[in-house]
């Protein structure tokens, strides 16, 4: 899928190997705090007992909860979390009883060590799935945040871009009606795309086509100033999903920064590549000369593209900002993604 899969439960995805990583480090961090906290003369030979039980106690909780994940999530917060708190105390009840019976050849419990074991896995599980629950609160105020900017982003049509294009349109009706026509459907292009939902998924073929028709739109206004060049290898995957309106400000920004402020203008190109399951997308306009040329804006749409692309894909996505061979540059790379068939 394009968009990176939101879960109605809390609890991540235990079948992640970053995060398997980071539940096994704990887990040894509690070994040795356990084992500091007794004060055994042998110390190592306590830890590497420790470490054994409490990492069987882990790893087979982490299995469990990579397995059932799916299914406790759809059962709500309380309930998956109740699910998941009484899964590790089972666990740890059964990984007891295999070291009774490896060390002493019976299942027989002992009663006051089990208690003690149990009263510890309590209360460890219990602050680590409340942690859990708090965290997945956080990433999705996060991303609460991040979809109402994305939304803003696609209702930001710059004001001036709107009013010029309906002069170019009035200008265009009687000199060349067939041109107008095709202004008129690129710019309606453009604002279907501001007004669809934020969900919606794009192509990059989709997106492609609508940054040309933005161009078109800019260049019956900015004539032989605007200058474009596409970098297009022919074995693009055009049908890979895309966040809408990815291209079109990063291009809108590079109109208003880098061929507005001069009156020769200059150049914008456009470069997509394809490698290794990521799609980079670059575009670097030249830089006007002199700094009373420039202009100075806040970066809100680049901020915006760049929590959009973390909404949709985490960290598999990004953003670089740069300036390269004297060009200023906005690179993205996103997973390459398409629908199976």
């Amino acid at each position: 899928m394009a968009e990176r899969e939101r879960q109605s439960g809390f609890l991540p995805d235990f079948c992640d190997v970053r995060l398997l990583f980071a539940w096994v480090i704990t887990a040894e961090l509690l070994a040795l705090v356990l084992t500091l906290a007794a004060f055994h003369d042998d110390f190592w030979q306590h830890l590497s007992q420790r470490s054994l039980y409490i990492q069987w106690i882990a790893l087979m909780l982490a299995g469990g909860l990579c397995l059932l994940r799916p299914r406790l999530n759809r059962l709500g917060h309380a309930a998956a979390g109740l699910y998941a708190w009484g899964l590790g105390l089972a666990l740890t009840v059964l990984v007891h009883l295999a070291v009774r019976r490896l060390l002493h050849g019976d299942w027989a419990p002992d009663p006051v060590t089990l208690a003690e074991h149990l009263a510890i896995a309590a209360i460890v599980l219990a602050v680590a799935l409340r942690y859990l629950y708090e965290l997945h609160c956080h990433q999705e105020r996060e991303l609460a945040e991040a979809r109402a900017q994305a939304a803003a982003l696609q209702a930001r049509i710059r004001p001036h871009f709107l009013f010029n294009s309906m002069n170019t349109i009035a200008n265009l009706t009687r000199a060349d009606p067939a041109l107008a026509e095709q202004v008129v459907e690129d710019l309606s292009d453009l604002f279907r795309a501001s007004l669809a939902d934020g969900d919606r998924r794009s192509t990059l073929g989709d997106e492609l086509e609508m940054a040309r028709g933005y161009l078109r739109i800019e260049a019956q206004r900015l004539g032989e100033r605007l200058r474009v060049h596409w970098d297009l290898p022919d074995a693009l995957p055009l049908h890979a999903h895309m966040p809408p309106l990815l291209l079109q400000p990063l291009l809108e920004n590079a109109v208003y920064h880098g061929i507005e402020p001069t009156l020769e203008g200059g150049e914008i190109l456009v470069s997509v590549r394809a490698r290794r399951g990521l799609l980079n997308i670059s575009v670097a306009n030249t830089v006007p000369e002199g700094a009373h040329s420039q202009r100075h804006g806040n970066r809100m749409a680049q901020r915006n593209v760049a929590e959009r692309l973390r909404a949709f894909y985490g960290d598999e996505a990004g953003m670089r900002i740069g300036e390269v061979d004297g060009r200023y540059q906005v690179r993205i790379h996103l997973p390459v993604q398409e629908d199976a068939g």
